[in-house]
């Protein structure tokens, strides 16, 4: 995975969502009769300008991208023409300036609803929750679980996916709660265990939880066929579908195990395959690239099992159920981040959770490369996060603007001047912090690998 692979999934991924947020505020603006100056994508410089419509609103596109603004006709920016006043955002209720401020956040969750609505209907490959043998000493060897238990419900949720189980465990160790796990065992007997994972490291975030907590994947022993072929290092060297892998660097491959073993352990690193094509051995050079998956690098070449396909479904639903479900998740996920700021502010989870652009711009790498249902769903996830921090009452963002309107509510009149520019400073220091803490988590990441 290239740098320009990464940085170009990011500004993509950054630019559609500022544009998604602004245009919430835009559309809102228009439809409250305030007059929209420029709808900005990216601050300083203009790269850039078109004008569009009667009121020639200014579209632009700024040199740096971290961001965007709306700006709308407003008399405590500048001097007004008397019959414009009444399309000021200034003069507007507060009502209706509620509505324009919290429509920015609204799109976010509306674009990430959107995204797993599509997602549920069209279905993606899903591992079913068949579990490998836990090692021992973890929570899952202590709860007794054993190779082939097929998790069936936790805490009498049912779960069909793999992805569902791991969503589940998450929320769980940060929170240091135990499961009630349901499982079908390959006698065909229903049991139940209790997880416990009151003790769980939740200062460890580079590692996977589900490892962590002892719950691994079921990998059958199967044979070194290749079944499916992504676009990727394995494609372009000329591996097809079909093809036997015999030897890899010279050492004999009995097991697909094995092939994804050396591959992991080799990124950046040429391998020269032996394989048996239609009854001919053939010699394919092939070099891994890279990938970061739970705060390692592992090599990976776009190739997958003939027969995996038995330990995976496939998970559709209609427009109306994915639509249904599509809402639950984002709530869940919006919840689930509120709470997790929640205990970091009282000291109860670490700061290391706190990721910056630099984490997010190799998550998106990392996403775009393993194709476009991967990168959907980091949007989604990305545009839910900037929608909830974004409604946090903190001067500067949606959210403290949110809070004065409240007040004025309340109060019946506008927060004076002065407790707004106070509101500033203290807004402009806390989002300081919490981007120092950002940054340094980055650079820790870059720096410990």
């Amino acid at each position: 995975m290239s740098l320009l692979h990464t940085v170009v999934a990011f500004i993509v991924a950054l630019g559609v969502l500022i544009v998604v947020h602004e245009y919430g505020h835009y559309l809102v603006a228009r439809l409250c009769g305030v007059k929209v100056l420029r709808f900005s994508v990216g601050f300083g410089r203009a790269l850039f300008v078109k004008r569009i419509g009667k009121d020639q609103t200014e579209w632009v596109i700024a040199a740096i991208p971290f961001g965007g603004y709306v700006k709308m006709l407003d008399e405590r920016e500048g001097p007004v023409a008397p019959h414009e006043a009444a399309r000021a955002f200034n003069r507007q209720s507060v009502w209706k300036r509620f509505l324009i401020v919290l429509a920015g956040p609204v799109f976010n969750f509306a674009f990430a609803i959107l995204l797993y609505t599509g997602l549920f209907m069209n279905g993606v490959p899903e591992a079913t929750p068949l579990l490998a043998e836990p090692p021992a000493g973890t929570p899952a060897a202590a709860a007794g679980l054993h190779a082939g238990d097929t998790v069936r419900a936790v805490n009498g949720s049912p779960i069909t996916t793999w992805q569902d189980l791991r969503w589940r465990v998450l929320q769980a160790a940060l929170q240091r709660e135990s499961l009630q796990i349901e499982v079908l065992n390959q006698q065909g007997h229903i049991g139940s265990a209790t997880l416990d994972l009151r003790g769980f490291p939740t200062d460890d975030v580079e590692k996977d939880v589900l490892e962590l907590a002892g719950l691994g994947l079921y990998r059958p022993p199967l044979d070194p066929v290749i079944g499916r072929l992504e676009a990727g290092p394995g494609q372009r060297a000329g591996l097809l579908a079909g093809d036997l892998i015999t030897h890899i660097d010279g050492a004999p491959i009995k097991t697909w195990g094995e092939v994804v073993r050396i591959i992991q352990q080799s990124p950046e690193k040429q391998l020269s395959f032996g394989i048996t094509r239609g009854g001919r051995p053939l010699t394919v050079e092939v070099t891994p690239e890279s990938a970061r998956v739970g705060g390692r690098t592992i090599g990976r070449v776009g190739v997958g099992a003939r027969d995996i396909d038995r330990f995976y479904l496939e998970v559709s639903y209609g427009p109306l159920t994915s639509l249904a479900k599509a809402v639950d998740k984002t709530v869940e996920i919006s919840v689930f981040s509120l709470k997790m700021l929640g205990r970091m502010l009282l000291g109860e989870l670490s700061w290391k959770h706190l990721s910056g652009p630099v984490t997010i711009a190799d998550f998106a790498g990392q996403s775009a490369s393993l194709g476009w249902i991967s990168y959907l769903t980091f949007l989604a996830l990305i545009s839910i996060s900037l929608g909830v921090l974004n409604l946090l009452p903190i001067p500067l963002l949606d959210g403290g603007h949110l809070m004065y309107y409240l007040i004025e509510i309340a109060k019946g009149k506008p927060v004076s001047e002065r407790v707004m520019e106070l509101g500033q400073r203290v807004g402009l220091a806390l989002l300081l912090v919490m981007m120092a803490f950002a940054f340094y988590n980055d650079l820790n990441r870059l720096l410990t690998g």
